[in-house]
């Protein structure tokens, strides 16, 4: 059983608020990937079409006992593929990698403003949703400004956007915008990247005093400040160790330490200029 709370999107579906992600994971490793964060009580996977890993998910997901209505399931469209009528195909060729016949959450991966196709991008993002096909539709890596435009088209307001979030990158403006308009928001490299965040003595201070690791520390974090997290490992013992943050709980005075790791320190692209 899985003890993982659940968030109820902006059109009333619910995920859960910890899942686990699959980038840079190959195809071939997948599987075993997506079986071990199963068996620890994972219900939510998110993958991508660009992490060329759908089939190796999909591989999992055919092989669980778990009932698929107990499962969320989140592949999102990659850049190349944007525009309304590519869109809807790309949409398909992912359902057939995943063998599904619906996901849960399908997911615009970038805005990609100097194209400005992610317009056309969410009409047929809107036919989808219609269709039944996605339960529920986002975005990734949205600005406020991109999001703006979506919900001025008086058009389904995306119910998540993902985007980087940690402690050195805290994001505060877009979280606000995302809480005023019912956006939920997730975190992708919650924990960073290479390890760096993990050697913060200010946060291996609070590891040592809850008797958890840096990793599980960061991730309590996120989930206490409301955000939806996918750490990402293939080490089971990982899996396992990221998925054990729910018997403990983070004060006030461990929030604002934490909350004083901001640096706006970039890892990943600018999603102006990506």
């Amino acid at each position: 059983m899985s003890n993982v709370p659940a968030i109820t999107l902006n059109n009333g579906v619910t995920m859960p608020q910890l899942g686990f992600g699959v980038w840079q994971v190959p195809d071939d490793e997948a599987q075993s990937a997506v079986t071990s964060a199963l068996e620890a009580g994972y219900r939510s996977i998110d993958t991508a079409a660009v992490y060329q890993n759908e089939e190796g998910v999909g591989r999992a997901l055919a092989a669980t006992d778990l009932p698929r209505d107990e499962l969320f399931v989140t592949t999102k469209l990659w850049n190349s593929e944007q525009g309304y009528d590519t869109t809807l195909r790309a949409f398909d060729a992912s359902l057939a990698k995943l063998g599904l016949d619906q996901v849960d959450l399908y997911l615009i991966h970038w805005p990609m403003p100097s194209a400005d196709t992610y317009v056309d991008t969410w009409r047929a993002f809107e036919k989808i949703y219609a269709d039944g096909r996605a339960r529920a539709i986002g975005v990734s890596n949205f600005q406020p400004t991109h999001l703006n435009r979506l919900i001025e088209l008086d058009s389904a307001v995306p119910a998540l956007n993902q985007i980087e979030l940690h402690p050195r990158l805290q994001q505060s403006v877009p979280r606000a915008f995302h809480a005023d308009h019912g956006i939920a928001t997730e975190a992708w490299s919650p924990l960073g990247q290479g390890g760096d965040l993990l050697k913060e003595p200010r946060l291996t201070e609070l590891a040592d005093r809850h008797g958890k690791t840096v990793a599980q520390v960061v991730l309590r974090w996120h989930l206490q400040l409301g955000n939806v997290v996918i750490p990402k490992s293939v080490t089971p013992s990982r899996i396992r160790e990221n998925i054990d943050v729910f018997d403990f709980e983070l004060s006030g005075e461990d929030m604002a330490a934490i909350g004083g790791l901001n640096a706006d320190a970039r890892l990943g692209d600018d999603p102006d200029t990506m």
